[in-house]
Formats: C-alpha cells, sequence, structure tokens
C-alpha cells in the first residue's frame, strides 16, 4: 500500500478524501467506484498526486475536487475541480483549464429515427467528412475570416456565426452563457495565437474531437428526456471540439509568462506545471481575457460546425423539415468562469469537468430550469455516450460540476502498439458503425479500449448525487480527425 493510499479515506458513496496534509491548504476530495480506484492504483495514483498538489494553490477554497474521469494531465488532472478566492489572493492557472480552452460538446436533436437514417448512413458519412475539416493543421476551411472579423468574433463567440446566416437565435439560448464569455480581450492574444485561429474556424481538430451520429437507446429519466426531445430510437448529433490551435497557444503563452512572474507573486509551487498568478493581478486579467477570447471562438467553431452539419445531412438527401436539426444544448469542459457559491464570487477552474447546475437555477435556459442543466458525457467510439442532468447534490458539494467522459485508461502510444494487428475499421463495421477519419492512426490512438468504461463513470457520478443520467445514445457514424 503507498502512502497516499493509506493516506485517502471514505467520504460518502464513491466518495473519498484526502485529508489535508504537507502543503495543502485544504483537503482533497475525488469520486470513484472500486473499478476507477483499481485503475488509479495501476498508474501509482499519478493523477491523485496532482489533485494534491491542486490543493497547495494560494486561495483555493475547500475542497480541491476530481470527477471519475480523472486521469493525468497537464498540472492540473483532467476530471479536476478548484474553486478560488480573487479576493483572497486567489489565482488563475491555465493548468488548470488545459491547452483546448472550451473544449465542449454540442448535442443536436432530430426529427430523425433510426430507420431513416439507416439506408443514408454511408451517403451522409461522406458529406460530413466533406463538409467538416477535420485533423491537425487541416487545409479545408469551413469558414476564412479576416483578422478584423476574428478580432469580432472572439468578443461575441457564437451569436458572431448566427449574424453571419449560421444559425438561429435558439441556438444560442440553449448554449452555455449564451455562446459568450464576458471580458474577452482580443488584445491579450499573441500574434501568433492568432495566426493559428484565423484558418481553423468550423473545424474538428484531432485527437479525441469527433462529430457522431448517434441513435437513442434508452431512457431513464423520462422527464428530462421529454424536456430535451430525446425519445428511444430517434438520431442525435454529437458535436465535440473546442478552441483549435489559437486555445493551444493561449495557455502556451500565458503559462510561459506566469512562469517568469511566479517570484514576483511569491508563489512556490510543488509543480511547474501549475503556474499560476493572483487572478486580480495585471497578469491574471490578461489571462482571463484572452482565455475568454478562446472561449467564445471554441463557442463559434461549434456553431459552424452545427452549420455544416446541417448542409451535410441535405446533401445525404434530408430536406431541413425532414433532419429537424436543433441544438438541444451545448457546454465546456475546460474553463474558469467567475461565479457564486456560498454566497461568494468564486473563480471555478474545470478542466475535463462539466457544468451541472441544478433545477431553478437562473441561468439556465427557461425550457430546463425543471430538470436542471443538460450535462452530455461523451464515451468511446464503439459503445455508447450518455446524457445527464445537474442536481442540487453537484451545487452542494462540486460547485455545481460533474464528469465529461470516460476519460483515458490507455496512452496513445500503447493504444497505436495494440491496434497493430487489428482492422478496428470492421471491428467497429461489426458493431454497426460507420468512421470517416483523417488517418488510420487516429482511430488506432482512439479505439474502444483505450478509454474507460463510460458506464462506470456516470454510474458513479450518478451513485454520488452529483449528476442524474437521463439517456444513452449509441453511435452510428463517427467523424474523426
Amino acid at each position: 500500500m503507498t502512502t497516499l493510499e493509506r493516506t485517502f479515506e471514505t467520504a460518502g458513496r464513491c466518495r473519498y478524501r484526502i485529508p489535508r496534509h504537507g502543503d495543502m491548504r485544504v483537503d482533497a476530495v475525488f469520486y470513484a467506484s472500486q473499478a476507477i480506484l483499481d485503475m488509479l492504483a495501476e498508474e501509482d495514483y499519478a493523477s491523485l498526486r496532482q489533485l494534491v498538489n491542486v490543493a497547495t494553490l494560494p486561495g483555493i477554497v475547500a475542497p480541491a475536487l476530481a470527477m471519475p474521469d480523472i486521469h493525468w494531465g497537464y498540472g492540473f488532472p483532467i476530471g479536476g475541480v478548484a474553486a478560488f478566492d480573487p479576493r483572497a489572493g486567489g489565482v488563475v492557472s491555465p493548468g488548470g483549464v488545459g491547452y483546448d480552452i472550451n473544449c465542449g460538446v454540442r448535442l443536436l436533436g432530430s426529427a430523425l429515427t433510426a430507420d431513416d437514417l439507416a439506408p443514408r448512413v454511408e451517403r451522409l458519412a461522406d458529406a460530413l467528412f466533406r463538409r467538416v475539416p477535420t485533423g491537425v493543421g487541416s487545409k479545408r476551411q469551413a469558414e476564412r475570416l479576416e483578422e478584423d472579423e476574428l478580432r469580432r468574433l472572439l468578443v461575441e463567440g457564437a451569436g458572431f456565426m448566427v449574424a453571419r446566416g449560421h444559425g438561429e437565435a435558439d441556438d444560442l439560448a440553449r448554449t452555455e452563457s449564451g455562446g459568450r464569455l464576458a471580458g474577452a480581450d482580443p488584445d491579450a492574444l499573441s500574434p501568433r495565437a492568432l495566426e493559428r485561429g484565423l484558418p481553423q474556424l468550423g473545424s474538428l481538430g484531432s485527437g479525441n474531437h469527433f462529430l457522431e451520429v448517434q441513435v437513442v437507446d434508452e431512457i431513464y429519466h423520462a422527464a428530462a428526456a421529454a424536456a430535451m426531445g430525446l425519445a428511444r430510437g430517434t438520431v442525435t448529433v454529437l458535436i465535440h471540439t473546442g478552441s483549435r490551435g489559437l486555445g493551444h497557444q493561449v495557455c502556451s503563452d500565458y503559462v510561459e509568462r506566469f512562469l517568469d512572474a511566479l517570484p514576483r507573486y511569491g508563489i512556490d509551487l510543488p509543480d511547474r506545471q501549475l503556474a499560476a498568478a493572483p487572478a486580480e493581478s495585471p497578469d491574471g486579467r490578461a489571462y482571463l481575457g484572452a482565455m475568454a477570447a478562446a472561449a467564445n471562438f471554441a463557442f463559434a467553431n461549434r456553431q459552424r460546425i452545427t452549420a455544416s452539419v446541417r448542409e451535410a445531412f441535405e446533401e445525404a438527401g434530408f430536406t431541413p423539415r425532414d433532419h429537424g436539426l436543433h441544438v438541444i444544448y451545448d457546454l465546456a469542459h475546460n474553463n474558469a468562469k467567475l461565479e457564486e457559491h456560498g454566497g461568494r464570487p468564486l473563480l471555478v477552474h474545470r478542466k475535463g469537468a462539466t457544468r451541472a447546475f441544478p433545477p431553478g437555477h437562473p441561468e439556465l435556459p427557461p425550457a430546463y430550469r425543471p430538470i436542471g442543466q443538460p450535462v452530455f458525457v461523451p464515451g468511446d467510439m464503439g459503445r455508447y455516450s450518455y446524457v445527464l442532468v445537474g442536481t442540487e447534490g453537484a451545487m452542494r458539494d462540486t460547485f455545481g460540476s460533474s464528469c465529461h467522459g470516460a476519460g483515458r485508461r490507455m496512452s496513445r502510444h500503447r493504444a497505436r502498439k495494440e491496434a497493430r494487428r487489428r482492422d478496428l475499421l470492421r471491428e467497429l463495421a461489426d458493431r454497426g458503425v460507420v468512421v470517416r477519419a483523417a488517418g488510420r492512426g487516429t482511430v488506432a490512438e482512439e479505439m474502444p479500449e483505450a478509454y474507460k468504461d463510460v458506464a462506470d463513470v456516470v454510474d458513479t457520478v450518478d451513485a454520488a448525487g452529483i449528476g442524474r443520467k437521463v439517456a444513452r445514445l449509441r453511435p452510428r457514424l463517427v467523424v474523426k480527425g
């Protein structure tokens, strides 16, 4: 038994506490099933050690948190949630947001059924792959901008794309924060960040980003499913992407800037990847302005992809009336937002975690206030994804946060190695999943076995009361970078 394993204790159903010790300023809490505990042990608790490090940061408010999809990340573990009090010297840390700022998911509902989809699935797969650029540095462009237009977009977010005819006002009403974070400052971005963003609007990117056409195959919470328009056998589309190279550059630029500034603020770190600055300092404010701009790029990116998805369905032979594609909700995974918790404003970092506000919260669209915020939890391309809703338990225990996905259990290198002698495309086809990808390498890196079973993650969240299961979605068509 390791020292860290001896330290943590049971603190509720599927909930564990690492009591404050050493340089920790607060306790740490994580959520896990027995299977997830076993996986954490296999990695020698590397991601939990990162969570302990997060608990040492100035101005943190108890507790430092990790969701059940926890795995090792840059600085903060992926699946990490940490709230800081700016008025008490609380910091902002780019590593607590991640390189892909506002990586997030958007779920589209439709008027189609599985039977409608079946005869056109190959044609639709080709149309989606043509219309939605994929891969690192893809030369295909959905929407080329001039720099002055990009600067406007960085302030206006998804609304910029709707104003250009790429969507409807209702799309914005069903997007977290209306598809726009306030306080965005394009001048806080480097020329290189702007340059990287110019050709990438409307693109998926690579790695774990995807576009998936799915069929609802289980309903667990009938009232919530009905409020979202989900019924067994209906077709949905899940879009998972973020701020692309622009957001990556923002993170890189500010990690370097914050490392240089650490002596000025007297911040000692157990890990330089936790580079941070007081949120109310000039450096902290500059990062938050740049981060909001990158988040707005990501909202606009998913909005533009939505327009391309509608066009692809029409190319495949579905009229707008036939497909009826509409936004159910769009939410972020990676950001830092000023929110009120416990009667005070806190800067909540969510890295690989989603907001999960409860029923009645004023920030929710009116249609969802009776049920709580929709939460979408992608799995892997061979099994299933889930829809949840936020709960009072999440608001009480996790700063209104829940999980964001399955969480990797295998490195990309190991996945490629294990996939060498397998025909993954054929295996997926045998499961009824059509795949279009920029290369076989991405399919190998993202094979189903590379991820935890998302059902275990979701069941853990449900059991702990920080989210409630609504529906399960099975993949039928996947577009990967």
